[in-house]
């Protein structure tokens, strides 16, 4: 679980060293790992339906430490406080349980960008 502490050094890092604000709407991927395929290709969807956007499954690099476990990568632009946030986390952990992932294995963020259609 990642602590609240850990939420509020975060936010203070990004307010002093990101080119952008960390307290608007910002693009927030979420990351869920798992040694089943199968069970990261169940929980998907259901993710969908919670206003997720699914990005993918990355199989492990040869940097990786453990070569069998898979990580599903989902995303959704809002914008969160440190208690909203932590909230999400607590929200995302017991998804995790739910569906028997191995974990939920915590956030990054970074700016929303709009591409031109």
């Amino acid at each position: 679980m990642i602590s609240r502490d850990a939420l509020q050094d975060m936010f203070n890092e990004m307010r002093v060293r990101a080119r952008w604000s960390i307290d608007g709407v910002c693009l927030w991927g979420y990351f869920f790992t798992d040694y089943s395929r199968e069970r990261l290709l169940t929980a998907a969807p259901v993710l969908e339906t919670m206003g997720f956007r699914v990005v993918g499954i990355r199989t492990p690099t040869t940097e990786d430490d453990d070569q069998h476990i898979l990580t599903l990568h989902v995303e959704r632009e809002e914008q969160h406080s440190i208690d909203s946030l932590d909230a999400r986390n607590q929200e995302l952990e017991r998804f995790a349980a739910e569906f028997q992932l191995e974990s939920y294995d915590g956030m990054d963020v970074g700016p929303v960008t709009r591409r031109d259609a």
